[in-house]
């Protein structure tokens, strides 16, 4: 795998920079759909059975009209997207990404449809949840992709230490990590799992993190792509003790507990997205280091 194809020569003429504007603007949107949903579950109550004061169901109506909207305004401006980017005869690898992430999204409000009606089991409500992080993950991938630093000719780089493999890694372990933090929301698994996925995540991105720093100094794509993976990371993990501390101390939807839980999802949402954009600049900047002549002919291996 090598990554989405690089445009020609003539990409740089053919970028249009409003494309890629309204590509940011929709992934903005995402984020904001991700966080107003992380509010709704932040004061679900526990159970389908427990009491509730009249105020906080007024309020929970309130928070999942305000996500209705959000997402109806989403599957909108993501369909708008698709529709450019076909007019606009982009790539088939793209149009089919920015299709699929218009279908996902209806599935999206399908699922939360479904969730606000009734009480559904534990992992529907984590499948809704996770959906929505790929959605915004693939919403930032199509910012890149649109963008005019893609245009330009990719920097060419050897591999070291199999970055391009490890590069693999990293959004498949952000991803799980979303994901059992997901199911512990939802009451799906205990917390301890998804502590320990929060260590293991953060070691493995700060390897890969500081392999790319460092092995490829000064590089307009990997270094930036590596330190923003680096940093949003750090601020996950902290978000993610002092959810756990609040959570600790109260089991009532207070401003600490939901400031602290929403901050958490909204940072997982902006890790995973990252270690997606590392992961496509480094496939499409570092190349797989060939064998020299005298390694790869026959008559120079020993008999």
């Amino acid at each position: 795998m090598n990554g989405p194809p690089a445009p020609g020569r003539a990409g740089a003429s053919e970028q249009n920079p409003w494309l890629h504007r309204y590509a940011v603007v929709v992934a903005v949107c995402t984020l904001l759909l991700i966080v107003t949903g992380a509010l709704v579950t932040s004061y679900e109550p526990v159970s389908p059975t427990a009491n509730q004061s009249l105020a906080d169901s007024r309020g929970l109506s309130h928070l999942e009209t305000v996500h209705r909207s959000a997402a109806l305004a989403v599957i909108v401006l993501t369909l708008g997207l698709a529709v450019w980017l076909s007019l606009a005869k982009k790539s088939r690898w793209l149009r089919s990404v920015v299709w699929a992430a218009v279908a996902a999204l209806i599935l999206e409000g399908v699922l939360g449809e479904q969730a606000v009606l009734r009480w559904l089991p534990a992992t529907s409500n984590f499948s809704h949840a996770c959906l929505a992080q790929l959605v915004f993950s693939c919403t930032v991938a199509i910012a890149v992709f649109t963008s005019a630093d893609w245009n330009r000719s990719a920097e060419i780089v050897a591999d070291r230490l199999s970055l391009r493999t490890m590069s693999l890694f990293v959004p498949a372990l952000v991803l799980l990590q979303v994901a059992l933090g997901a199911a512990y929301r939802h009451q799906a698994m205990g917390v301890l799992t998804h502590i320990f996925g929060a260590f293991v995540v953060a070691v493995f991105v700060l390897v890969v993190g500081v392999l790319a720093v460092k092995q490829y100094p000064g590089h307009r794509s990997l270094q930036p792509a590596a330190v923003a993976l680096m940093s949003i990371t750090g601020g996950q993990v902290l978000l993610g003790f002092a959810a756990f501390l609040t959570r600790l101390m109260t089991n009532r939807a207070t401003p600490p507990v939901v400031i602290s839980t929403v901050s958490h999802v909204a940072a997982g949402a902006l890790t995973l997205a990252a270690s997606v954009v590392l992961a496509i600049q480094i496939r499409r900047n570092v190349r797989a280091a060939q064998p020299t002549w005298a390694e790869s002919s026959p008559e120079a291996r020993p008999s």
